[in-house]
């Protein structure tokens, strides 16, 4: 992308300040630490995201804290969100269930370009709780899976316990056109995958270097320079990398001025930017 678009909703003209009370169709615990909760809007319209959006989540006496959003625009009628207990807000959603309601707002930022990805090697890289947003680029290519080239797939975690979305590893791993590797960070006890940080996994993959290779990156700030390192020396162009920094953002629509990075806000300019566009402002990762 040469230039940023700035995303707001369009369902009503205070859609960016005021929340729509949506409903919670079912929630499940993925961990000791995440929930997925499937959430419906008013009348059962779609959300209308692109993945790596967010949406800002709120409840009366607790706050608001934006979450990416975890479903792909494919499903119907609701979408997802994973929320990891890390606060206040976070850890009141893990007690509601079915039925419960909570205050949305979006979709807000810039996804990832997936017209972009279509008919490329897609080569994804999650860490830890960077899972939960792409989950929606992978199943928005198994979609549409004819559309898109091999998908690789490098996850990496502290330890097996926290390994999101494990069944659904299991399935994508199924399909011939999908490499699925996963990672964590020490050993552990009846753990027999690989033990290292996520680039110990690019050394597994082979690219085709006859064929466009596109990345989407999402994790700890910590693994980014690592990570953009090895797709480098992959000979991946800086314009083909895709990063979403979700880096203290809180408001969603530029007001706070929390997520600001040398004149860029995350919130509204990205979240997710290419390698390209972070070369040119430092802070960023």
């Amino acid at each position: 992308m040469t230039t940023v678009e700035r995303r707001f909703p369009e369902q009503r003209p205070d859609a960016l300040f005021v929340p729509e009370m949506a409903t919670i169709k079912g929630a499940a615990n993925l961990t000791a630490q995440d929930r997925l909760f499937d959430i419906e809007l008013p009348g059962g319209k779609n959300l209308g995201h692109k993945p790596g959006q967010f949406v800002e989540v709120s409840m009366y006496g607790f706050g608001e804290a934006p979450i990416s959003v975890s479903s792909s625009p494919a499903q119907d009628g609701s979408f997802e969100l994973c929320v990891r207990k890390l606060g206040g807000l976070t850890g009141k959603l893990h007690t509601l269930g079915e039925g419960d309601a909570v205050g949305i707002r979006g979709p807000f930022g810039n996804g990832f370009p997936m017209e972009d990805f279509e008919g490329t090697d897609c080569l994804i890289v999650a860490g830890g709780i960077g899972m939960a947003p792409l989950r929606s680029v992978v199943n928005t290519i198994l979609a549409d899976r004819d559309k898109y080239g091999r998908m690789m797939l490098l996850y990496g975690n502290r330890n097996p316990d926290d390994i999101l979305f494990k069944d659904e590893l299991k399935a994508w791993a199924e399909d011939d056109r999908n490499q699925i590797l996963v990672t964590i960070d020490r050993p552990a006890e009846g753990w027999a995958g690989n033990v290292g940080v996520v680039t110990t996994l690019f050394e597994q993959i082979a690219l085709d270097p006859s064929r466009r290779v596109v990345a989407a990156v999402v994790g700890p700030p910590v693994m980014y320079r690592f990570v953009y390192a090895e797709l480098t020396m992959k000979h991946i162009p800086d314009d083909h990398i895709y990063f979403s920094l979700e880096r203290r953002m809180k408001c969603g629509v530029g007001k706070c001025g929390h997520c600001q990075i040398e004149g860029k806000y995350v919130c509204i300019d990205g979240p997710v930017f290419t390698g390209a566009e972070l070369g040119q402002f430092r802070e960023s990762i």
